[in-house]
């Protein structure tokens, strides 16, 4: 498919996603980004579209998927919130403090990573995305992905050995 017959079918598309993100219980904003991220995976792979029976509900099966992947993370995110506001609560003065060292640390470590390794440790401990996907939005290898995780996550843990 070529630019102008994608440009021709977006707005239709367009629609079908954000139905399909409303289906599910997303909001009209969540469903906002839902169906851009849709459109940005359409036009990534539109070359191969035409391969494809039908495009609606090949658009409308992506959304329907992320929006159910943004509950999940959602829901992880508020459960990770609650234990470690719960945690904070019933730690002693002392602990508290040195959580708070911890996090103040962690943060300035992060800050040090090359902006490659910050960005794919990033989409992948925060977004929770999966090798593929990330190799995907930065224009890598899964291959690439691997080594550059395993890179940060080394980097941090030895800059947090060095500090305790």
């Amino acid at each position: 498919m070529d630019e102008k017959e994608f440009i021709s079918i977006v707005p239709h598309l367009r629609q079908v996603a954000l139905k399909a993100a409303g289906g599910t219980g997303a909001d009209v904003a969540e469903a906002e980004d839902i169906a851009q991220e849709v459109m940005i995976r359409l036009w990534q792979m539109r070359q191969r579209l035409e391969n494809i029976s039908s495009i609606d509900g090949f658009a409308a099966t992506i959304a329907r998927h992320l929006a159910i992947s943004g509950y999940r993370k959602s829901q992880m995110e508020n459960a990770r919130i609650a234990f470690f506001r719960l945690e904070a609560e019933t730690a002693s003065p002392e602990d508290a403090l040195v959580m708070n060292d911890d996090e103040k640390l962690l943060e300035a470590e992060l800050e040090k990573l090359p902006s490659t390794e910050y960005e794919v440790l990033r989409l992948r401990q925060v977004e929770l995305r999966s090798g593929k996907e990330i190799a995907d939005i930065l224009g890598i290898t899964e291959a690439s992905v691997r080594t550059l995780l395993s890179r940060a996550r080394r980097r941090l843990l030895e800059e947090i050995k060095k500090r305790r």
